[in-house]
């Protein structure tokens, strides 16, 4: 699982057990630019490595967040001012999967899936020209659309998992998939 991967911000710790990649998240770690809340946060643990242009990136784990913004999911790095991360964070209580999409600004768009909740959940970045289609599902389940999003095409990009934990200590993902392969042939099926 992403031997040729580097960190953005070191976790508290990160270890291979068996299949299942485990990773603690630091108190405060988060990403965000600016809009609705002022603040610049670029602390998120994510692990990346080189992402080409007509590749997509798939990263499963366990859906078990408990505290306010616990989030995890696949991470897309230009620079610091722009990237794409989509997965699952709880958001007032429930679990929410979205994505936040960001050139120099962020944006954030949601949608609720308490039904997650205990369940392994795979979110899919897939990159054709000039856009990124993300693509989430639960366990058992098909792939629902989340989003389309600009992500220039000629971009230097990186890709993989990422996580964090804005409001606690002790957050802790287990991932049990990580692949690449090659992008979506169509927006629809």
């Amino acid at each position: 699982m992403l031997q040729n991967g580097r960190w953005t911000t070191a976790p508290v710790r990160s270890e291979l057990d068996g299949d299942v990649l485990r990773v603690e998240a630091h108190e405060g770690s988060d990403t965000w630019r600016v809009t609705s809340y002022g603040f610049v946060h670029d602390t998120e643990h994510a692990l990346l490595e080189p992402f080409g242009t007509e590749e997509a990136v798939e990263v499963s784990f366990v859906l078990d967040f408990t505290a306010q913004f616990d989030q995890a999911g696949v991470f897309l790095r230009v620079s610091a001012t722009e990237w794409i991360k989509a997965g699952v964070e709880l958001s007032d209580g429930v679990p929410q999967v979205g994505a936040v999409v960001t050139h120099g600004h962020s944006d954030w768009s949601v949608a609720p899936v308490p039904e997650w909740l205990g369940r392994v959940v795979t979110v899919r970045a897939s990159r054709s020209g000039d856009a990124v289609t993300v693509r989430a599902k639960a366990a058992g389940e098909p792939f629902r659309l989340v989003r389309v999003a600009h992500l220039d095409a000629g971009a230097e990009v990186s890709a993989g998992l990422f996580c964090c934990a804005p409001t606690r200590a002790g957050f802790e993902v287990a991932y049990t998939g990580y692949s690449r392969g090659p992008a979506d042939a169509s927006l629809h099926p």
